[in-house]
């Protein structure tokens, strides 16, 4: 810890419209618990992922936190790439080293570790909603623990599936379904996917990594037809956590 005192150390989180984020005060808070007065989290919101690169010049930036819709397109202005974020294809983590900026991501480690705790034996294969930045993490997951996946989308390529190909026979196969699109999320928090709730079940797990509100209206039809239920805050948790330990590596 004495290590990790030294010094004015600036975090923060880059994203478009991220007033509403979980990171400032999350991160806020644990430097209160923490007594790291040194240490301070903030939003770098901008219109536009060019804009990064008023970020970087920035001083006494320690870290960073990449939020949607950046997670794929601030890869080129990184100097390099960990292995999971490479294998993914997304970065939500930034660190600042000698060598330069080097991308990471923990979205995977925080879906693996909020997921695993509640799988059963009959989830074999995932509906995955939105094909985004952050759908990449969550297909990455799937495939380290075997799961079978396919994507869902208002404009599918080749080998997905369009909402209103979802029938009985899809719904009974694929037991898992995954939000990964932004629908639902504060203010709009009466929209939820186009699904057809009523083929829903009890052996049914639905995940939103949206995390507020705490319950979408994804989830509320989920539960309503007795399924599973889980939403994106310990993945949040999970990731932030994370995140500090590779700041502080």
């Amino acid at each position: 810890m004495e290590e990790i005192e030294k010094g004015n150390r600036r975090f923060g989180l880059v994203g478009k419209n991220i007033s509403y984020s979980f990171s400032k005060g999350y991160f806020t808070e644990k430097f209160k618990t923490l007594n790291l007065d040194n240490c301070s989290y903030e939003n770098f919101d901008i219109e536009e992922i060019e804009k990064f690169s008023t970020v970087l010049k920035e001083q006494n930036i320690a870290g960073l936190n990449v939020t949607i819709p950046y997670k794929e397109a601030i890869i080129p202005f990184l100097d390099a790439m960990h292995g999971d974020a490479r294998a993914i294809g997304a970065v939500n983590t930034i660190t600042f080293t000698p060598e330069g900026t080097i991308g990471h991501n923990t979205d995977a480690y925080g879906f693996r570790n909020s997921l695993d705790p509640i799988l059963k034996e009959h989830h074999k294969n995932a509906l995955i909603l939105g094909t985004g930045g952050a759908s990449k993490a969550i297909v990455f997951v799937l495939s380290e623990l075997n799961i079978g996946y396919t994507y869902v989308s208002r404009n599918p390529l080749k080998g997905q599936l369009r909402y209103s190909d979802l029938n009985n026979e899809i719904l009974k196969t694929h037991s898992i379904i995954i939000n990964c699109s932004p629908v639902g999320t504060h203010p709009n928090i009466h929209e939820k996917p186009s699904l057809p709730y009523h083929l829903i079940s009890p052996k049914h797990l639905l995940f939103d990594l949206i995390y507020n509100p705490s319950e979408t209206a994804f989830l509320a039809e989920g539960k309503k037809q007795g399924a599973l239920v889980q939403n994106g805050l310990p993945m949040l948790q999970f990731q932030a956590e994370k995140a500090w330990e590779i700041w502080n590596a």
